[in-house]
């Protein structure tokens, strides 16, 4: 294994085409990666001998504080993006823009957003939540009376099915990585355990299946086993500490850890407690996918383990030779991300990427790898391992358990759901970044 020497400290290359030991990410590493090219750290030569210019925004007082606080006026063009801002009668779809945030919690008003009929205004005062079926007792919540329960916070990714279709094309679609990976997004959720207040009704013997439904025009409702909802499942009321905002369900939803995102019903109004699903429209006629034998998927809840690289991606240039910190999201419905690898040469040798802590549960866990960028072409990928031994598919192995990618769209234009096969960055001589398949 080549090393790279400078001051007096090692640097180890541990795969093909410059990356570079984790450990140059941290703490004294991070001096020695920044003598090693422009890239990653600037002269500052002659700088103590200068004095310090005051720019105008030093020398008068700022603005008035505003009463709720918004991104400065430079980072407007981090925006969601929309594909229906008429509103016109369709499903719309806003997308978080991955390739401009750090950490792991994205903003609430940057969390994807899919409503099926325009957001509807839900007066919270009139707003209720029937829990009926096979129980012993039907109850009847509104909003003051479910917030005197005690409440639990867990942080946790929300991912639509249909997030990374365009991935199904049979050629690269050239888009940044906000329209190919947008619909996911991660945030702390509050609420009320649903297993308490289902304990509270007294789920009768025989009971496997609650069908959850919505407020909201199409009274969008999908099925759940029971054994998911006494085990994680909550009713959400709060997303990063307030109130969830109405493109999330206001007053209230349910969040269903790891799972489909359309099944953790928006604007949650009824739960029927039932001994079989619902079959409703959106688990029987949308969320099923055909296979290679002609059969199709049913009830494919769970979100399978993930991970794309947000920086260098589509969109964000490489300016120059030098070295450059690789940072993305892993995420796996299953459970905890236990690694990372990541390529620069197209899958041909591979490197461990630093995990941020906590690596929390069913959330995403952002990873790390410092890469000496000579100039020469590369291809980035990043692969994922969960704490239950999956491991994230190359595209050869995805394609061969779901047949051709050529498929006619469905009704949301897609034409796949539950997508998470490795994505590929290729990066040419002068920094441009485009999505391939490698």
């Amino acid at each position: 294994m080549r090393k790279l020497r400078h001051y007096g400290s090692a640097i180890q290359e541990v795969a093909g085409n410059g990356l570079l030991h984790r450990r140059a990410l941290l703490g004294h590493g991070i001096k020695v990666v920044g003598a090693m090219g422009a890239g990653a750290m600037g002269s500052l030569t002659g700088a103590a001998a200068e004095p310090l210019s005051e720019a105008p925004w030093s020398l008068e007082p700022g603005d008035v504080t505003p009463p709720y606080g918004h991104p400065s006026p430079f980072e407007k063009g981090v925006v969601r993006s929309v594909d229906n801002p008429k509103n016109e009668p369709s499903g719309s779809r806003a997308r978080t823009p991955h390739q401009f945030l750090k950490g792991t919690i994205t903003p609430n008003g940057l969390h994807f957003t899919i409503v099926h009929a325009g957001i509807p205004d839900i007066d919270p005062a009139q707003h209720k939540l029937l829990i009926h079926g096979m129980v012993k007792q039907p109850l009847l919540f509104d909003l003051d009376a479910l917030s005197r329960y005690r409440m639990v916070t867990r942080v946790g990714f929300v991912e639509c099915g249909g997030n990374s279709a365009p991935l199904f094309s049979n050629e690269p679609i050239q888009a940044d990585l906000q329209a190919l990976h947008g619909l996911a997004s991660c945030a702390e959720w509050a609420g009320v355990p649903l297993a308490t207040l289902l304990d509270e009704a007294g789920v009768e013997p025989g009971a496997k299946w609650i069908i959850a439904e919505g407020a909201d025009a199409p009274h969008l409702s999908r099925s759940v086993p029971l054994s998911k909802v006494m085990d994680d499942a909550m009713i959400a009321m709060y997303q990063n500490g307030e109130r969830i905002q109405p493109g999330q369900g206001y007053p209230m939803r349910l969040y269903l850890p790891g799972y489909e995102g359309n099944m953790n019903v928006k604007f949650l109004r009824r739960i029927q407690v039932t001994d079989q699903p619902g079959m409703t429209y959106f688990e029987s006629k949308i969320y099923t996918d055909p296979l290679p034998d002609g059969k199709d998927t049913q009830f494919y809840f769970v979100q399978e383990v993930k991970s794309f690289i947000t920086s260098p991606s589509p969109g964000l240039a490489l300016r120059e030779p030098g070295v450059y910190e690789i940072s993305g999201v892993a995420y796996s419905g299953d459970g905890r991300i236990a690694k990372v690898l990541v390529s620069a040469d197209g899958g041909k040798s591979w490197g461990e990427a630093a995990l941020d802590e906590p690596r929390l549960p069913k959330a995403f866990t952002r990873f790390s790898m410092a890469w000496r960028w000579d100039g020469g072409p590369a291809i980035l990928q990043s692969r994922a391992w969960d704490e239950g031994g999956h491991v994230q598919p190359t595209r050869e192995e995805f394609v061969s358990k779901r047949g051709q990618t050529s498929k006619p769209p469905s009704v949301l234009g897609f034409p796949g759901h539950h997508f998470n096969a490795i994505t590929s960055w290729a990066v040419n001589p002068g920094g441009e970044v485009r999505h391939v398949y490698a």
